[in-house]
């Protein structure tokens, strides 16, 4: 369940309390551009942010506009035509703006946007909208965080959750009527990827509404409504649930059984698909923001695998371990030193880790977020199929945290060796301390502070791991190799993902490659490989983006010599927001030229 902790963890609240676990430093934020000027920017970037929160109500309210608090949106085939027709206006538009007549903010804007507008409007013309869900992700599996994420504090608010669990059931008709399209149109998942896929749907039928996750928030009304006010809201819920959520997730089941499973595709690559090698080479531009090859993506994996490879080999002479690198990593697998025995254990030791890179983040940032970060735990639902951790980025108006969703399911996958890196990684100075400040910059214009590029957001998660390494983490040689199992992870993925959906890897491939050469779980590597399988593209933007941050900085080091100061570095890669690698590597060379001599 994705509550904070459940009762069995209450000893780990306690500790989060001794501890002061919600990292709450408070510096102004940076100021990086302005607001776009009156004129035909000025209103194209708020027509189209209009447009995607009135698309989007879920997003909306999670970016803190509380217009379509009751509602769900239109996820139809008809409304998704009508949406890129609308793209292709805002898109014509922002082409006929031309950068030269605009300031160096504007004109950033301007490429971000447009860029945007590209990359949608090329993905409907794809038609990826037909496979609106992957094996982790989805409407049925993100519906139940409603619960933990809108604002349920007046009766407005419980009234408008409500509504949108009465408008649960078209939603779901909406996606099926998409999906069925797709399997006309020859567009599925690929079958490998949805064993199991029942486990998130059952869950949410129930006979009892009361039962319902969905139901929780009506368990412990405010205590300032009356009893009657109450007594309509809990009916209200009850109804909801058993007219709409109960038959919605039915009627969703239904139909995985009986139509998408048995005509899910056999091949697991993009570019399987109808003209799918193109889908996927627009894929690796789009998820890297530069303009790379497949072929070339795949080698600079192979060359980094190789370079990692070489590292951890050293970490084992070391520890003189007394056998070759499988022997090694069959130790890491199966020693029971490496694992917590409960979940209350590993979650102690991710608290721990987080509270020691809390007071070292000053030495590395000029600027921290004001909003704080917590930890909850994986739902069970989706545990088994999911990815070890993740992170869920705050309310964009400030009404709730960020949090570091850790995975408590098979602990004989979640070794401890790795919980540095994973922590420094999901929450600071990894994804909450770069989303958190991206949502608090001063001056960007609404859309550029909720814009994420995975090669931005996923390649610093990546290179925050790393800055461990200068504030004293990873002294222990063990979690050391875990760092290093991290960052081969993410190698081995630019390996995998061209491997499997442009040159033809089998699914079995890419799982021994990735056993061969990374310390992860046997368990691990599958759910991570058939998530590869079923989010083309998405997996290679880390690695990449990783190594443009880290090229820029010895740029800089370079260039600036004893001028260089980290904590402005930082400043200057994050006090921009997600942006193109193209912008950063700009943005970074303008810092160095306009440095102070000595």
């Amino acid at each position: 369940m994705p509550t904070l902790l459940r009762a069995r963890g209450a000893a780990f609240v306690r500790l989060c309390l001794l501890l002061g676990f919600v990292s709450c430093t408070s510096l102004t934020p940076v100021s990086s551009a302005e607001e776009p000027a009156d004129g035909p920017l000025a209103s194209l970037v708020n027509d189209y942010w209009e447009f995607r929160l009135s698309s989007n109500p879920l997003f909306a309210t999670r970016a803190g506009d509380h217009r379509f608090n009751d509602q769900l949106g239109d996820a139809s085939l008809a409304a998704a035509e009508k949406q890129q027709a609308q793209r292709k206006r805002l898109l014509a538009r922002a082409k006929a703006i031309s950068a030269a007549d605009l300031d160096e903010a504007g004109a950033v804007n301007l490429d971000i946007l447009q860029r945007t507008l590209e990359d949608s409007v090329r993905e409907y013309e794809f038609n990826a909208h037909f496979i609106p869900i992957t094996n982790r992700s989805g409407f049925h599996i993100d519906f139940p965080d409603l619960r933990v994420g809108v604002p349920l504090e007046t009766v407005q608010d419980h009234e408008n959750y409500i509504a949108r669990l009465a408008a649960f059931r078209q939603y779901a008709r909406d996606h099926i009527e998409v999906m069925r399209a797709g399997i006309e149109q020859g567009y599925t998942l690929p079958a490998v990827v949805l064993d199991g896929f029942e486990e998130s749907i059952e869950t949410h039928i129930v006979n009892d509404p009361e039962k319902s996750l969905l139901y929780e928030p009506l368990k412990k009304l405010p205590a300032g409504f009356d009893p009657a006010t109450c007594e309509q809201l809990t009916a209200a819920a009850k109804q909801a649930i058993a007219d709409s959520v109960v038959p919605g997730y039915q009627e969703f089941l239904e139909f995985m059984k009986e139509s998408y499973v048995p005509k899910a595709r056999e091949a697991i690559g993009a570019a399987a698909l109808p003209n799918g090698r193109e889908y996927y080479r627009h894929l690796v531009r789009k998820f890297t923001t530069l303009d790379l090859l497949p072929e070339e993506v795949h080698q600079t994996g192979q060359q980094e695998v190789k370079r990692i490879r070489a590292e951890m080999e050293q970490i084992i002479k070391s520890v003189e371990f007394d056998g070759d690198f499988a022997a090694f990593l069959e130790f890491l697998r199966t020693s029971e030193q490496f694992y917590a025995k409960t979940p209350e254990a590993l979650l102690r030791e991710v608290a721990i880790v987080l509270k020691q890179i809390d007071g070292q983040l000053p030495k590395l940032f000029k600027t921290l977020p004001r909003t704080p970060y917590g930890i909850r735990e994986v739902p069970d639902y989706i545990a088994p199929r999911t990815t070890t951790a993740y992170y869920r980025q705050p309310a964009g108006d400030g009404s709730e945290a960020g949090f570091y969703y850790v995975n408590t399911f098979n602990l004989k996958s979640r070794p401890l060796y790795e919980v540095e890196a994973l922590s420094l990684h999901e929450a600071v100075p990894g994804h909450h301390l770069q989303i958190a400040l991206q949502q608090e910059l001063q001056g960007l214009p609404a859309f550029r502070r909720f814009t994420s590029f995975t090669a931005f957001v996923e390649g610093w998660a990546l290179y925050a791991e790393r800055l461990g390494l200068e504030v004293g983490f990873y002294t222990d040689p063990y979690n050391d190799f875990g760092r290093l199992t991290y960052e081969m992870w993410r190698a081995c993925r630019l390996v995998v993902d061209t491997g499997m959906h442009y040159l033809g890897w089998t699914r079995q491939q890419a799982i021994d490659f990735m056993a061969e050469n990374t310390g992860l779980s046997l368990h691990n590597i599958r759910s991570e490989v058939d998530r590869y399988i079923a989010w083309p593209g998405q997996a290679r933007g880390y690695k990449i983006g990783e190594l443009k941050i880290r090229e820029l900085r010895q740029l800089a080091e370079t260039e600036l010599g004893d001028r260089f100061d980290l904590r402005e570095f930082h400043d200057v890669v994050l006090g921009a927001g997600s942006i193109p690698l193209e912008i950063l590597e700009k943005r970074v060379r303008g810092y160095i030229d306009a440095a102070p001599s000595e």
